[in-house]
């Protein structure tokens, strides 16, 4: 994982945009003391070495008709089969959010479903048989909140 050099400018736009993404590149400008141009560039440079990766929307998953967000730990059968079994994961839509992890379980993965009915049909018609040994699932009541991760200040 390479980790990148940045200047108070890089810290200062990061900040900034993180927090809106859909600030307009002047007012950046303005804040930071310096040009359109110049926030452009520092802009392109940061997704050109991947410090920043996308911008989206939130979908609020309730609006949706998605009621339940549930954590499942995963236990593979074979732990060679890492690979094979997240690309399967990758072709759920249900499942948004996969890690490897230290502890207990293999992966640990974020799911969003309609209902409780509907989360035990793809633990045990889409999670199983891809070769897990078996799961535990936490059911989250409700996001308290989210945040974007800190961005850290440059050491001068």
């Amino acid at each position: 994982m390479g980790h990148h050099q940045l200047d108070a400018l890089d810290t200062q736009i990061l900040k900034m945009i993180a927090n809106n993404a859909r600030i307009p590149f002047l007012e950046v400008a303005r804040e930071c003391n310096v040009s359109g141009a110049a926030i452009h560039q520092r802009y392109q440079k940061l997704v050109n070495l991947g410090v920043l990766d996308g911008s989206e929307f939130k979908v609020n998953p309730s609006k949706v008709g998605l009621e339940t967000c549930a954590f499942v730990g995963l236990y593979l059968k074979d732990p060679s089969e890492f690979s094979r079994v997240v690309e399967a994961l990758r072709q759920i839509p249900e499942v948004v959010e996969c890690h490897y992890t230290t502890g207990k379980y293999d992966m640990f993965i974020k799911i969003y479903v309609k209902d409780n009915a509907e989360l035990k049909n793809v633990i045990h018609d889409k999670l199983l048989p891809l070769g897990l040994a078996r799961t535990e699932t936490l059911i989250s009541f409700n996001e308290v909140f989210r945040r974007q991760m800190p961005i850290p200040d440059v050491e001068e």
